[in-house]
C-alpha cells in the first residue's frame, strides 16, 4: 500500500464509517488500524464551480430541468429555490398567459427573489410568435435566468433575450439576465459558445428590440454563460453516452473562450443520466461545473405529473424506455424518450408517423387503416378530432388552420399531433380512460433512480420531494468523490464506502 501524509490525525480503527463521513475529513488505515491516509473536509457546495452558484445566487450546483407542459410546476421550482438550487418552470407547451400566471406565481412564492429560479424558452419552429411572445413575456416581467432548450439554430427571440440590457461597468460587460443553453451535440453548442450572428444583431436593432450599445457589446460576449449537456435523458435526445459528449463540449468551449479573449467565460453542466450519486460524481469528475436533473423529478411530490403517471414511473427500471415521435417536431421526425412500461403510448405515436410519411393526405389512407386510426389510437372519428384541432389553433395560431385548410398533408399532420399533444396532458390529469397512451418523458435515469432507492424512504413517492431527490445525490456524490479520491491515493477503500443509502436531509 502506498502512504500518504498524514497530518495530525488520530488512530483509527472504524474504516468504513470514517471513509465514508465526509464533514470530517476521510481517513484511510490499513489492516492493522494504522492510519495512511487523510483527506480534509469535502461537501456538496463544493462540486462543481463555485462560480456557478455565485452567479445564480444559490448554494448548491445543482438545478432541476424545465419538464413541459407545466411538468416542472412553480411548486416545484419554489421548493428547489429555497433548498439553495436552481429550478426551471416547464413553461415549454403552455399557452402565454399561463406561462405568465406560473411566473407570477413564483415570483409571490419567492416574495420577489429574482435568484434560483427561471422559466424555459423553448425553439419552436413551427410556431415562432408563440417564441417570441413568450421571450418578450420574460423580457417584460424581468425573469432573470432562462433555459433555452430545444433549439437547433439561434433565433431572434433568444438572442434578444441574452443581448439586451447589456451594459459596462469599469472593464466589465455585465449581463442582467442568463441564458442557460441545453445541447446535446457541438454544432449546436457552438452558438452559444460565441456571439451573435451579426444580421440578427442588426435585425432586432432595425425593430428597435435592442439599442446600437446593445448589440455592439452582444458581439463581444458569448449568447450563453451556463451551457447543459444533455446525454441520453427523458424527452428530446440524442441518445449520448455523458462520458462521449461532456469532454467534447468541454474541448469546444476552450475553443471558444480562446478565440474570444475569454477565458473562464463559460460554464459547461451535465444532464442525462444522473439518477444516482455515483452517476451525479462521475458527471463533476468530466468537468461539469453543476448537474441537472429531469426525469427523476417528474416522481417528486411538487411535479406535476399525476399521482398514476408517478406511479408508473416509481415501478420503470433501466430498459423501460423508447423512442417516438415528438408533438413540436412531428413534420421533422424529430423523436423523443418516453416510459413505456405500462403505456402503449410510444409504439402508437411511431405508428403514426409511419403513416403520416406514407400517405398524403388522411383521405388517402385506407378504410382498415382508418379504422384503426379511429379505434385503436385517436379513441374517436377524425372529423370530431379535427374540430377539436382547429378550435385550438383558431385560438393559439390561426395561420395553421389556413394552412391546412391549403394543404391536406398539414392537416393530416395537425390530427396526428392532436394525439401527441393529448397524451402528455392525460397523463398530467390522470384521464383513467386513456392510461395507455399516457405520454411520459423519460430516461434510463429513472430506472437507475428506483434501483438507489429501493428499500429506503424515497421508495415511497410520496416522500420523493425534489428537495431531498437533490441533497440525497449531492452528498452522495461528495461521499463518493471523497472514497474515490482514497482509491487512487492508493488507500485500500472498501466497496460499501462507494455506496451512500439514502435519508432524510435537512
Amino acid at each position: 500500500m502506498n502512504a500518504v501524509d498524514v497530518a495530525a490525525v488520530q488512530r483509527v480503527r472504524e474504516a468504513r464509517r470514517i471513509v465514508r463521513d465526509r464533514a470530517s475529513g476521510a481517513i484511510g488505515i490499513d489492516g492493522d488500524g494504522d492510519v495512511v491516509g487523510w483527506l480534509p473536509p469535502l461537501y456538496p457546495e463544493w462540486l462543481g464551480d463555485r462560480s456557478f452558484a455565485e452567479a445564480h445566487g444559490i448554494r448548491f450546483p445543482y438545478a432541476t430541468g424545465s419538464m413541459a407542459n407545466g411538468i416542472a410546476t412553480p411548486r416545484l421550482v419554489v421548493a428547489v429555490a429555497r433548498a439553495g438550487m436552481l429550478g426551471f418552470y416547464g413553461a415549454a407547451g403552455l399557452a402565454p398567459h399561463e406561462v405568465e400566471a406560473g411566473v407570477v406565481a413564483i415570483e409571490k412564492a419567492l416574495e420577489g427573489r429574482t435568484t434560483g429560479w427561471g422559466a424555459n424558452l423553448i425553439h419552436s419552429p413551427a410556431e415562432p410568435e408563440l417564441e417570441a411572445k413568450v421571450a418578450e413575456l420574460y423580457l417584460r416581467r424581468g425573469v432573470r435566468t432562462v433555459e433555452a432548450s430545444a433549439f437547433l439554430q439561434l433565433t431572434p427571440s433568444v438572442v434578444r433575450l441574452a443581448a439586451s440590457g447589456l451594459r459596462v461597468e469599469g472593464e466589465r460587460i455585465v449581463r442582467p439576465r442568463h441564458v442557460v443553453a441545453k445541447v446535446s451535440r457541438p454544432e449546436v453548442a457552438r452558438p452559444f459558445m460565441t456571439p451573435a450572428p451579426a444580421e440578427i444583431l442588426a435585425h432586432l436593432r432595425d425593430r428597435g428590440q435592442l439599442t446600437d450599445a446593445e448589440a455592439a457589446l452582444a458581439s463581444r460576449v458569448p449568447i450563453a454563460n451556463d451551457v447543459t449537456v444533455e446525454a441520453d435523458s427523458g424527452g428530446h435526445t440524442d441518445n449520448r453516452p455523458l462520458v462521449a459528449i461532456l469532454p467534447a463540449i468541454l474541448a469546444l468551449r476552450d475553443q471558444c473562450e480562446a478565440a474570444l479573449g475569454t477565458p473562464g467565460a463559460i460554464r459547461v453542466g451535465a444532464a442525462g443520466g444522473l439518477g444516482t450519486p455515483a452517476a451525479v460524481a462521475a458527471a463533476f469528475a468530466l468537468g461539469a461545473a453543476y448537474a441537472m436533473t429531469g426525469s427523476i423529478n417528474q416522481a417528486a411530490v411538487e411535479s406535476g405529473l399525476s399521482d398514476e403517471g408517478k406511479r408508473m414511473l416509481a415501478q420503470a427500471d433501466l430498459a423501460d424506455v423508447a423512442m417516438t415521435a415528438a408533438a413540436d417536431m412531428f413534420e421533422q421526425g424529430v423523436k423523443l424518450q418516453v416510459l413505456r412500461r405500462g403505456s402503449l403510448f410510444a409504439v402508437r405515436a411511431n405508428r403514426l408517423y409511419e403513416l403520416y410519411r406514407s400517405h398524403d393526405s388522411l383521405e388517402a389512407l385506407p378504410e382498415a387503416t382508418r379504422r384503426e386510426l379511429e379505434d385503436r389510437i385517436l379513441g374517436a372519428s377524425i372529423e370530431s378530432v379535427w374540430r377539436d384541432t382547429e378550435a385550438f389553433w383558431r385560438d393559439r395560431e390561426p395561420a395553421q388552420c389556413d394552412r391546412a385548410a391549403s394543404d391536406a398533408r398539414h392537416r393530416m399532420a395537425l390530427v396526428f399531433r392532436w394525439y401527441l399533444g393529448m397524451s402528455s396532458r392525460w397523463a398530467i390529469t390522470g384521464d383513467r380512460t386513456r392510461h395507455a397512451d399516457y405520454q411520459i418523458w423519460c430516461g434510463p435515469a429513472m430506472g437507475a433512480f428506483n434501483r438507489w432507492v429501493a428499500g429506503s424512504f424515497l421508495e415511497d413517492v410520496a416522500q420523493r420531494s425534489a428537495a431531498q431527490i437533490a441533497r440525497n445525490l449531492l452528498e452522495g456524490a461528495a461521499v463518493v468523490t471523497r472514497a474515490h479520491q482514497l482509491r487512487t491515493c492508493g488507500v485500500a477503500v472498501p466497496p460499501a464506502a462507494f455506496e451512500f443509502r439514502p435519508r432524510k436531509l435537512a
